[in-house]
């Protein structure tokens, strides 16, 4: 076929055109509503619009709305097939109160009859890609490996734990101590190794340390981070290096500090005067793991840990902040740390009788119109001068049940005893058991008239 041939036929019988855009969208947030736009311009005749969502890598795409110009008759209708006429089109589909799973991309598709032929149908598409943004719907601060037991003569490390739920992208966390913005060491936690796939974790990014005075005490404190070649000690969470020998490795892990014990020299710690910290700059660790959610979320926990000095953290406010660009401002929990004071108790029933089963159960602590420990504490309970009533030395729970009591435990006295890691404290009560007194065969052949009697033979008031 000649040129002048072609060229005649593009003359009579032209073939249209079709071009598709789709106009970019800001990321959104979740319960916002979307409009997604399709313009297109072409000089034929419009045949159909549809468009699709693209779902799993997009192996699938879901029509989600289709328009058909065969049932329409508002559409330009071009008489001079030789005349060339630009018609500018625009599709709009509205997403309203979107959430988490319309994040992804879209397709636009446009059909119009070919001018040449008008039964052959020409197509185009264009795409765009919504982003989804949610902000956490619920944050809270815990403790790591509570209820503890408190210890005076011995150093304890103290975890606080912030959880993120509900975010996308993954919010950035933060912890503040009574209002000032704690300087951390970053550390990779175990768990995120572990869903890595393995290697060996380390200090990365480690911020400046906080000032302190270079006492011998802290002198030590602060070397105790560094190896001897004056390079920052791997943590316990680190794998030891490939190719060690077993002395070695026992060496170095005498020289490596928790996240949170620190080496310090044994003078420090004294049985009568516990002195485990010597600073009030303590050094805190910081870790955090991403943890992908079904729904498209990421679940972020984030862990401070440091060396517990009961009477400088006591009353002392932690709080956790997460920024995300969904929020305004960020959000923020505390939480004040607080040793236990004063148990108050309550026995059910009140009057107590041979055969009833009492429960002594911790109501709360006599701090504050909160009325709360933080952390949690541990309660155990003990028989003063005897066994408990299931034989046992002591019970651990909030709650003491003593089943079917005997007339012999009246006036016996219990002990609480309720413990965090920052402090211990210890509450008594006495039960008083109400029935007919039983006397014994034995006590019946002593002189009424001994005055021991009482407390020997009566077991129980009236």
């Amino acid at each position: 076929m000649t040129l002048l041939t072609i060229l005649i036929i593009s003359f009579f019988f032209p073939i249209g055109y079709l071009t598709v855009t789709i106009e970019p969208l800001p990321p959104v947030v979740v319960g916002e509503t979307v409009t997604l736009k399709c313009n297109f311009k072409t000089d034929g005749r419009l045949r159909e619009i549809v468009w699709y969502r693209v779902t799993d890598g997009g192996t699938i795409k879901q029509k989600i709305f289709t328009y058909d110009a065969m049932f329409n008759t508002n559409y330009s209708h071009m008489e001079d097939y030789r005349k060339r006429e630009d018609l500018v089109y625009q599709s709009t589909v509205r997403l309203p109160e979107v959430r988490i799973s319309d994040n992804g991309p879209y397709e636009c598709h446009v059909g119009i009859y070919d001018r040449a032929t008008r039964e052959k149908v020409v197509l185009a598409s264009g795409n765009v890609f919504l982003t989804v943004m949610s902000p956490p719907n619920n944050i809270s601060v815990s403790a790591e490996n509570c209820p503890a037991p408190f210890s005076r003569y011995q150093a304890q490390n103290f975890t606080l734990l912030c959880t993120a739920k509900g975010g996308k992208p993954a919010p950035s966390v933060y912890f503040k101590r009574d209002g000032e913005l704690i300087e951390v060491i970053s550390y990779i936690h175990p768990s995120a190794v572990a869903e890595d796939g393995g290697g060996s974790a380390g200090v990365r990014g480690a911020r400046p340390l906080i000032s302190r005075d270079l006492d011998d005490t802290k002198l030590q404190r602060s070397l105790s981070l560094l190896d001897p070649e004056g390079r920052p000690a791997r943590l316990f969470t680190e794998s030891p290096e490939r190719g060690r020998n077993p002395g070695q490795h026992t060496q170095s892990q005498q020289q490596q500090p928790s996240p949170a014990t620190e080496v310090i020299p044994e003078t420090v710690v004294s049985r009568e005067f516990p002195r485990w910290v010597q600073s009030t700059d303590p050094l805190y660790y910081f870790s955090h793991t991403h943890i992908p959610q079904s729904d498209g979320s990421v679940l972020v926990q984030a862990r401070l840990t440091w060396t517990l000095n009961p009477q400088l953290d006591n009353d002392a406010m932690f709080s956790c902040e997460v920024k995300h660009p969904a929020l305004s401002m960020p959000m923020q929990t505390e939480v004040t740390l607080a040793a236990p004071k004063g148990p108050k108790l309550l026995m059910t029933p009140t009057r107590a009788k041979v055969g009833d089963t009492v429960r002594i159960t911790v109501q709360g602590f006599q701090v504050g119109a909160g009325n709360e420990v933080f952390p949690e504490p541990l309660f155990t309970w003990t028989r003063v001068g005897g066994r408990l009533l299931d034989g046992s030395a002591e019970w651990d729970g909030k709650e003491l049940i003593l089943e079917r009591v005997p007339a012999e435990l009246n006036g016996s006295m219990y002990r609480c005893t309720a413990q965090n890691p920052l402090g211990s404290t210890d509450t008594h009560t006495r039960l008083i058991v109400f029935g007919e007194c039983i006397i014994p065969y034995w006590c019946q052949l002593l002189n009424p008239l001994q005055s021991n009697i009482e407390t020997l033979c009566v077991p129980c008031r009236g």
